[in-house]
């Protein structure tokens, strides 16, 4: 019996999961593993905790493979930085590093064609064609791209409470909730707050948005359905890259993706998208991990 490990590592937290190859033996989640450049140290010590955590059910140490599909590997470099430092962190025999398009993908598909859509901290596309080759959109980061993410709600969230004070908008509850997400006095203590803040700490204000637009926020739920129309169209340019006029399945993955309202917008925008069938299933990339992790039982 071989002891598999599998770990989703995103910009939003870290998961994994122990199993031997049977049924799941431990799960936790951490902190984000997501690799930025020349952090690949910073990476690794969040996933091996999280993966300690996951062994301790186990009553394990370690395991013999593990397989960590985690964002911001899409180069070589960044890939063998991280599988270097986790290899010095003893928790498997064997350490795989992929990205987290891989593992979602084969948690959606095996080896299938289909198309998946990503959105947690950031967001990002990708297209599995029926000859395997591999098509992708977004994923450009904060600064260019990451359309329907949740730093995208988030900060959309923060410019309409800004306007909102100054009276060039209408008023919206995103102003009162995000004073309070942020933990700020008053506005001008979230604006001192907003200076500082990291991408990961603008997109944990997301789920105060998704609120706001659940309580009926006029302003939230344009934020929230423009947010599901910009992820949509990921899906739209990729469906371009598919020969024939078959039907093409989308699943849809992400900590923000597990909101039922944002989740709601996004197939309400996909619906219209010629081609496409939204799959029902719920993308768990982790399994797509231990799937990748149990192939390479000798």
């Amino acid at each position: 019996m071989s002891i598999l490990i599998g770990v989703d590592a995103g910009g939003t937290r870290t998961v994994a999961v122990v199993s031997d190859g049977a049924r799941e033996m431990g799960r936790a989640s951490g902190r984000a593993g997501a690799v930025r450049p020349g952090r690949a140290l910073s990476s690794a010590g969040a996933i091996a905790a999280t993966v300690r955590a996951a062994l301790i059910p186990a009553s394990l140490l370690r395991g013999d493979i593990l397989v960590v599909g985690a964002a911001g590997v899409g180069r070589e470099e960044e890939q063998g930085q991280l599988r270097d430092a986790l290899r010095l962190e003893a928790l498997a025999e064997r350490v795989v590093v992929t990205t987290d398009l891989a593992i979602a993908l084969r948690d959606a598909f095996e080896g299938g064609p289909g198309i998946v859509l990503l959105a947690g901290t950031g967001s990002v596309a990708v297209a599995r064609l029926a000859d395997g080759s591999v098509r992708r959109q977004g994923g450009h980061g904060w600064q260019m791209g990451d359309e329907g993410s949740g730093y995208a709600i988030a900060r959309a969230g923060l410019v309409a409470a800004g306007r909102a004070h100054d009276g060039r908008e209408a008023p919206t509850l995103l102003l009162e909730r995000l004073i309070d997400a942020t933990r700020s006095r008053s506005f001008d203590d979230m604006v001192r707050w907003s200076v500082s803040a990291g991408t990961g700490e603008v997109a944990g204000l997301a789920p105060a948005v998704l609120t706001a637009a659940e309580e009926g926020d006029p302003v939230a739920k344009g934020i929230v359905e423009g947010a599901g129309r910009d992820l949509a169209r990921h899906a739209e340019r990729l469906v371009e890259y598919f020969e024939g006029r078959g039907r093409i399945q989308v699943a849809c993955g992400g900590g923000l993706l597990d909101h039922a309202l944002y989740r709601q917008a996004v197939l309400d925008a996909l619906e219209p998208v010629k081609r496409v069938t939204p799959s029902a299933d719920h993308l768990d990339p982790v399994r797509g991990a231990l799937a990748m992790a149990a192939e390479l039982r000798t």
